[in-house]
């Protein structure tokens, strides 16, 4: 593998990097505590990746099995305990844990620990995960054929 042809033309290199403190409110509150951060997203990395911190609540949450065909999903657990199943088990992850599931892998997560968890969520390439996101919170409000079709518009299929 070699290195990708050059993105930056220039000679001098720019001013051009992006600052975000820790304490930053969240970008997204989660119904059932915690939140999500939207630290690089796809626009912001010219496509290449999104980087979001996602932070559960004590509350049991999470997605169930599910694969993208578009996109890989990777996890680094920052704190707490987060059950990540990669397609053959549940894995009981922690701090510095990490998960990576290519394109058409089987995945899911939960926070079934009673306790705050947190972790990054890394997608390669940066698809718009944002609208996917915000758009959990009114799937209750949508019919069975809108609620299809926001899967399929977000590359999300349920196993």
């Amino acid at each position: 593998m070699t290195y990708p042809p050059p993105r930056y033309h220039g000679s001098t290199g720019e001013t051009s990097a992006t600052y975000r403190p820790a304490d930053a409110a969240p970008d997204l509150r989660h119904a059932t505590g915690g939140g999500a951060h939207y630290l690089a997203t796809g626009a912001t990395t010219n496509g290449q990746f999104g980087l979001y911190r996602w932070d559960m609540g004590p509350t049991p949450s999470g997605p169930a099995p599910h694969f993208h065909r578009s996109i890989s999903e990777s996890f680094y657990v920052l704190s707490g305990t987060i059950r990540i199943y990669d397609g053959r088990r549940w894995l009981d992850t922690g701090p510095g844990d990490f998960v990576h599931v290519p394109e058409g892998g089987v995945h899911a997560f939960r926070n079934e620990s009673g306790r705050p968890a947190s972790m990054l969520l890394h997608f390669a390439p940066g698809a718009p995960r944002e609208p996917y996101f915000e758009g959990l919170r009114e799937l209750a409000e949508l019919s069975e054929e809108e609620r299809t079709d926001f899967f399929l518009r977000h590359d999300t299929f349920w196993v």
